[in-house]
């Protein structure tokens, strides 16, 4: 998908022999067009590859979010960020003074945590689609080798995209025109310990606020009630999940929210009821829109499971046609084993053919 990119810029991050960190600000902004949107669209696939993202919006020391920490008499600061990118957007800053001031911010920030690393912070103002995103990630450094013009070599470090874990997309046409959204601000969650996505947070001055896992487990939910009181056909139930599945994976794929409504109408032009006039009337309410945690959404499409020593998954479709199950006695019988597995068990068994 292209980019347009309307501005970018990169300050380094450094760590002193002290361990202290320290800036390299950049005077100007990338001005490589060609390079800097090759680099954004790798970041992109990157960013939209991590299953683990989480979604929040900015908060004030006033917020419901605080409310614990205020009743036990903390003083709430109020976050930084928030004021700083609404100052750039109100033109009070130029953005090559307003991502000087974000580095600064970081910096401070990663001076409080043990685990930090030095590297590069990178924002990128850009339009997709009918939206304005503002992309503030932190990259990763490697070591490298470069190969200079007179052919000699000599050892530099390089921005390593591929392990990029602290990142965040901010949709600033949703922030501007302050709907009540709750999650305009997407990130990545990580792999790397609570605290990683907790740091990047605080940082950005953000409340994760939407649990997209759960948003998807009742979305889930509510199409297998569909499918099974509407006593819609084995085929014509596999069809509604398929297609709910694909939807919602479109969705993920282009970083986009689940559209309950435009779901729902989906459904309707193949033939389906309609599963929005269910939901309400079973108090079944699915959200107007959310992300969709693409992990979750295979238990639409797939039977999987594992322990003790198995793993076991299937499609949906094969229950009751090639796998057969029996509640009584917790039995799964499969008819027909995949041709790798087949040839392992036959071997095993001395039946060579």
């Amino acid at each position: 998908m292209a980019l347009k990119v309307s501005a970018s810029i990169v300050h380094q991050v450094y760590q002193d022999r002290q361990g202290e960190f320290g800036l390299r600000f950049s005077p100007e902004a990338l001005h490589s067009e060609a390079e800097v949107s090759a680099l954004l669209a790798e970041l992109s696939e990157v960013y939209n590859a991590k299953p683990g993202k989480g979604y929040a919006s900015f908060v004030s020391a006033e917020d419901p979010f605080y409310a614990a920490a205020r009743e036990a008499g903390e003083t709430i600061p109020e976050p930084e960020f928030p004021q700083l990118l609404t100052n750039w957007l109100a033109n009070e800053n130029d953005f090559v003074a307003f991502s000087q001031q974000v580095a600064k911010l970081l910096q401070a920030e990663l001076s409080r945590y043990s685990f930090a690393e030095p590297g590069f912070l990178l924002l990128a103002d850009y339009q997709q689609n009918t939206d304005r995103i503002l992309l503030v990630s932190f990259l990763p450094v490697r070591d490298g080798v470069m190969v200079q013009p007179d052919l000699s070599v000599h050892k530099s470090p390089q921005l390593d995209v591929s392990k990029i874990q602290l990142a965040a997309r901010i949709n600033l046409t949703e922030f501007q025109a302050q709907a009540d959204d709750l999650y305009y601000v997407s990130f990545i969650k990580g792999r790397t310990g609570r605290k990683t996505a907790e740091f990047f947070l605080d940082f950005l001055g953000c409340a994760e606020r939407v649990n997209s896992k759960a948003s998807t487990k009742h979305l889930i939910d509510t199409v297998q009630a569909f499918v099974k009181e509407a006593e819609l056909s084995d085929d014509n139930a596999n069809d509604v999940r398929k297609s709910v599945y694909e939807y919602c994976g479109e969705q993920w794929q282009q970083g986009e929210q689940v559209q309950f409504n435009e779901l729902d109408q989906r459904l309707q032009d193949q033939g389906a009821p309609s599963i929005k006039a269910f939901s309400q009337n079973k108090g079944m309410d699915v959200p107007e829109s959310f992300p969709a945690d693409k992990t979750s959404l295979r238990q639409l499409v797939k039977f999987q499971g594992q322990g003790g020593g198995l793993s076991i998954g299937f499609d949906q479709n094969m229950l009751g046609n090639r796998v057969n199950y029996d509640a009584q006695t917790d039995t799964l019988t499969i008819v027909g084993t995949p041709p790798n597995l087949r040839d392992q068990l036959r071997r095993y068994y001395g039946m060579n053919d």
